[in-house]
């Protein structure tokens, strides 16, 4: 049987008995005795032997091999060993002493691709992933999406004059004034001459007459 399709029963089958936390890992690369191993846990005895049981029954019902089932008898750990796949059924406490996700988990199975897989007839060709739908609609480009979100700046505007229409330039302004030199405010007052500098002018017009004569 085909490794995808058979890990897609044994999905099914644990859900059917509401197993919780399945993890598929894929083990090609680390050993050769079998290609996947599934990790589940169940809440009690009854419950993994249950588990055990559906696994068993849809396998052997789509015409799988069933190697072995070993641990019903306490219910705490049932393996099923189906050849390419082994399935690992837990209570909770084991499987977090036992931790088998670290030792075989480097490699993890999307469950999605396992149940699209058993809807499918083993002669369809299985795909792990659906192509990416297209998202209705027209999308920008990273170019465009930049230029749309940034707005383009306005081109400046030269002022012309009326006249000739040529760019005003800085010589072009009026020159600025400058402010009038401030008169001082208040009246004069004329203050009147000693007399010793009225004397002092008199005497000199004969003194300048004395030199000439000296000379």
């Amino acid at each position: 049987m085909d490794i995808k399709k058979l890990q897609a029963l044994v999905v099914d089958a644990l859900e059917d008995v509401k197993a919780q936390d399945i993890r598929v890992f894929d083990t090609v690369h680390l050993t050769s005795l079998f290609d996947r191993i599934a990790v589940v846990s169940g809440t009690s005895n009854r419950q993994t032997k249950a588990l055990a049981a559906s696994v068993r029954d849809k396998v052997k019902e789509a015409g799988g091999t069933i190697l072995s089932v070993e641990g019903e008898a306490t219910g705490e750990w049932v393996l099923v060993d189906l050849g390419d796949m082994i399935v690992h059924i837990m209570q909770p406490a084991i499987r977090a002493y036992y931790r088998l996700e670290e030792i075989w988990g480097e490699k993890e199975v999307k469950l999605g691709a396992a149940k699209r897989v058993s809807k499918r007839t083993a002669s369809e060709p299985i795909d792990e992933e659906p192509a990416p739908k297209k998202a209705a609609g027209r999308h920008l480009t990273s170019s465009q999406a930049s230029t749309d979100a940034v707005p383009a700046k306005p081109a400046r505007k030269t002022s012309t004059s009326s006249r000739g229409g040529a760019a005003k330039t800085a010589s072009d302004a009026p020159a600025k004034r400058k402010p009038a030199a401030k008169k001082p405010v208040g009246k004069t007052i004329k203050v009147a001459a000693t007399k010793s500098a009225i004397s002092s002018a008199k005497k000199a017009p004969a003194k300048r007459a004395a030199a000439k004569s000296k000379a």
